[in-house]
């Protein structure tokens, strides 16, 4: 058993084993639950239909798809023990001193990836295509901090394929249904734009990010991101040949939710995780 001590952290009732790591207590958890079941209301509304992503995501797959350019950071990796540790692990030696092999796959750090990894090749019509997942992410982070930063969280997505125009419309109907959960919710969110999708700051792709934005989040007062709007154009529909009938290569958008940074935000307009229930409580009936 593990000895590494556990220290209450600010949001009040939560314990942590380590940086970026936290069990939630029964309070926190309903929270949690509830939000989430909350928020697939978007999903409902676009008759999104919900699916479950895969846990991992190819090394290979995702360099297709630039993400070690613009996040070379953030890249969780699964390895498995080589198989000349076995035998020291057998005899009781320390896990942490013997080697470990890459597996060629990451924990996923978003939702989408793995259901438009999943699309590649597909032709999803003129009509476009909408999909609703929640899934554990995990994140590289230079800091971890409470509910508002963690290494491993809760990201709930809802991601649409199909034309130009569509992809707006998308994007346009996930920011009122943000605007209105948080006003049911007591939470005053801020828009504004993301400048956090490329590693390089001073780069091509960050200037023309600088001019046409297409990420903008939803910020509770202390400046936590809750939730995004992500506009990616036709990036991944060239890159992995999702068309979209005669419209040629699908655009994408996706709606994005940080579930445990709702609950922070609930927490933070509301005093305590109990009266923040209760707030949830009475919204959802």
């Amino acid at each position: 058993m593990s000895t590494a001590s556990t220290t209450v952290l600010p949001d009040g009732g939560l314990k942590s084993p380590g940086p970026g790591l936290i069990t939630l207590d029964p309070v926190h958890t309903a929270l949690l639950h509830g939000l989430n079941d909350l928020l697939t209301g978007l999903a409902a509304r676009l008759s999104a239909p919900e699916v479950l992503g895969p846990p991992l995501l190819s090394v290979a797959s995702l360099a297709r798809l630039d993400f070690f350019r613009n996040f070379p950071h953030l890249g969780v990796s699964a390895g498995r023990f080589a198989p000349e540790a076995l035998d020291g692990l057998a005899t009781g030696e320390a896990p942490g001193e013997l080697p470990l092999t890459p597996t060629g796959y990451l924990l996923p750090s978003a939702t989408c990836y793995g259901l438009l990894l999943s699309l590649e090749g597909r032709d999803v019509g003129e009509e476009g295509l909408r999909l609703s997942a929640a899934g554990r992410c995990f994140r590289n982070e230079t800091h971890y901090d409470g509910l508002r930063r963690l290494w491993g969280f809760h990201m709930r997505e809802v991601l649409y394929l199909g034309t130009k125009q569509g992809s707006l419309d998308h994007l346009d109907q996930g920011a009122a249904f943000i605007l209105e959960a948080a006003e049911l919710l007591g939470l005053e969110l801020e828009r504004a734009v993301a400048d956090d999708p490329f590693y390089d700051k001073g780069g091509s792709r960050a200037r023309l990010m600088a001019l046409d934005p297409v990420k903008h989040e939803f910020c509770a007062p202390d400046g936590t991101a809750i939730a995004s709007v992500n506009r990616h154009r036709n990036f991944f529909g060239e890159r992995l040949d999702i068309q979209a009938g005669s419209a040629g290569p699908a655009y994408s958008a996706c709606v994005a939710f940080g579930v445990e940074r709702w609950v922070h935000a609930m927490i933070l307009a509301h005093g305590t995780p109990e009266r923040a229930l209760d707030r949830l409580r009475d919204v959802r009936g």
